[in-house]
């Protein structure tokens, strides 16, 4: 029996002595090669977080203690010590999330997979368990360097450390990388403290010298001790982080045991918020992570664990139009210039950056920092492209509304993965972006059908200077290209089937939806049902063309993969109310609520958003 067998729960850990914690770090290792190649997901950061994470559930006691794991895609390990050593349905309908639970456990607290929160969750339960008298219960926040480049996280450390009883440990997993390596001010500074640990070395060398000093060597080592913060400032400039009031521990080897036991150990007693600066790989263990520079293996579907390479290769993806189509208007446009939060090569700029460096920017996780920055860069006279996932631009609504809508700042977003996304679960899923967008005064939005449109949306969005522009398609292969029928005014026909006669009914399809729409209106035609298909691309605002085509039909039903609340069909019929037209319009969407990870065919059965339950809807 492996040792890994043996643990299921904290209690298990704890009960090993140091000796076998190397073997234990090893097993978990190979566990998780050998499961995550099977079924994708987070490898990279778990196998970074491996005696880290068991240290932690040695020296606290969860659940009693709260351990809460920002962004949370580094929680493997910790689900594999609290016994859920089950991953063969890993972010797969109803198997384990790829993230923390409740529902799976009462070790996990935080689910939402958004960084930097978790010092503002881990501050809230500090302070509430304080105020019911719980005063030995600790409360422990596991932050990566890259999380700590979104400002929410300087806003809970600001908080914190004004309360210098809170029973409150921040352990910074600093692996030097978010996605990529992490760039900015706080990754120069972390970087500063993990190259320079000599205040520690020349403090311990000041007690041991001097103390063998007779008669002078006391009141000198006093004095050092009075002089310490100016030494730190010299030697080891942690200081930022005790200027703040905040106790620095570290940096620590994240891969010693011993030494990571030894430093939670003194942040527990210490009766005060500390933070743990811990130096981690990630990918460390595995080879072929190790060896991938682009971003040791944060997220990987499924490949051969000897070799770190997928069995099989995915076509061509909606982000690769859209990064070839930003290189070729890189080299037309001067004035163009890519932004984005921490997400280079996920999003498609890679490839950007790479020909044109000086042009591309990358602010770090600060999706809202982005935007703004954004509305200033286009006051000056550059047109900025920000790419970012559909389900973070939540963060940033406050900035494009205020900071580039109400200044009409001639600024685009690409929102990627936007819709059903499938096994990352409820975070994950970008199905706002649209309600959002539609609030917004004076914006537009596109929804690609296919990589062609998706290429043309972006020309078309870059031309617009005097507001934003939106452009929103989701994850994964790219289907073929779909040509319409024919084109009226600023609107694709892509299908008819009325015969030239009256509609009976209009179906509205929005971005990668129009697979979905065609299919729909064949199964009607075959019913009777005189139908057409329109793409009308750009879906925010309603354009005229599209109401007076709606207004000509008997029936108009609505399909987009967004929140059906506040979506396009709640447009399309708001706009044709206030036309006059009093169609009846149905909305087909994602009902609100928050989804669980499944397929994304899987979830969209479940949704009721397939061809077959949308027709059967509709006869």
């Amino acid at each position: 029996m492996s040792l890994l067998e043996s643990i299921t729960g904290p209690a298990a850990v704890k009960a090993l002595t140091p000796e076998q914690l190397p073997q234990l770090a090893g097993e978990i290792r190979q566990f998780l090669i050998h499961s995550v190649s099977k079924t994708g997901g987070h490898l990279g950061p778990n196998l970074g977080v491996v005696e880290l994470t068991i240290a932690v559930h040695r020296v606290f006691d969860s659940p009693d203690d709260a351990i809460v794991f920002d962004t949370g895609h580094q929680s493997y390990v910790h689900k594999v010590l609290t016994g859920r050593q089950d991953f063969s349905g890993l972010r797969a309908r109803g198997g384990l999330s790829g993230y923390p639970s409740r529902s799976e456990s009462e070790h996990d607290i935080v689910e939402n997979s958004h960084a930097s929160t978790s010092l503002s969750w881990a501050h809230g339960i500090a302070r509430a368990r304080r105020l019911q008298g719980e005063t030995g219960r600790h409360t422990v926040a596991v932050i990566g360097d890259g999380a700590l480049t979104g400002g929410m996280a300087w806003e809970a450390l600001n908080n914190i450390a004004a309360d210098k009883q809170l029973p409150l440990i921040l352990i910074v997993n600093d692996n030097e990388r978010s996605y990529a390596p992490t760039i900015g001010g706080m990754a120069d500074h972390l970087a500063t403290l993990r190259t320079t640990q000599g205040y520690e070395h020349f403090l311990e060398w000041g007690k041991t010298t001097l103390r063998k000093t007779p008669r002078v060597g006391g009141p000198v080592e006093r004095a050092l001790h009075g002089v310490k913060k100016g030494i730190k400032d010299i030697v080891a400039p942690q200081g930022l982080f005790e200027d703040l009031g905040l106790k620095y521990v570290g940096p620590i080897d994240g891969h010693d045991p011993v030494a990571l036991e030894a430093a939670l150990q003194r942040a527990k007693a210490f009766g005060g918020p500390v933070i743990v600066h811990v130096l981690t790989k990630k990918g460390r263990g595995y080879e072929p992570a190790r060896r991938d520079e682009a971003d040791r293996f944060h997220a990987v579907g499924v490949i051969n664990p000897e070799t770190g390479l997928p069995f099989e290769i995915a076509g061509r993806s909606w982000t690769e139009e859209f990064a070839d189509e930003m290189v070729d208007l890189g080299a037309e446009r001067s004035d163009v210039v890519g932004v984005t939060a921490a997400m280079t090569i996920p999003v498609g700029l890679g490839p950007f950056g790479t020909t044109y460096p000086e042009r591309l920017i990358d602010v770090g996780i600060a999706e809202q920092h982005a935007v703004t920055m954004a509305a200033g860069l286009a006051f000056a006279g550059l047109h900025p492209v920000v790419a970012v996932y559909a389900t973070f631009l939540n963060r940033a609504f406050d900035q494009l509304l205020m900071d580039a809508a109400l200044h009409k700042a001639g600024i685009t977003l690409v929102l990627d993965r936007a819709g059903i996304t499938g096994p990352d679960g409820a975070s994950h899923h970008g199905m706002w972006d649209m309600t959002i967008c539609g609030a917004i005064p004076g914006l537009r939005l596109n929804a690609p059908r296919d990589g062609a449109t998706v290429r043309r949306a972006l020309r078309e969005a870059v031309d617009v200077a005097d507001a934003p522009t939106v452009i929103r398609f989701p994850k994964g292969t790219v289907g073929d290209p779909l040509e319409p029928v024919r084109t009226v005014d600023d609107l694709d026909i892509m299908a008819d089937h009325t015969d030239g006669g009256e509609t009976d009914l209009l179906l509205v399809a929005v971005g990668s939806m129009v697979p979905t729409a065609i299919t729909v209106a064949e199964k009607l035609a075959a019913e009777g049902v005189r139908c057409c298909v329109v793409d009308p691309r750009w879906v925010i605002p309603v354009s005229d063309s599209l109401v007076s085509l709606a207004a000509s039909a008997q029936r108009v039903a609505v399909i987009e993969d967004n929140l059906v609340i506040g979506g396009i069909g709640s447009q399309v019929e708001t706009a044709l109310r206030a036309a006059g037209h009093d169609v009846p319009v149905r909305c087909f969407g994602i009902p609100r609520g928050f989804h669980d990870h499944a397929s994304r065919d899987q979830v969209l059965d479940l949704i009721g958003l397939t061809p077959e339950a949308i027709a059967a809807a509709l006869t």
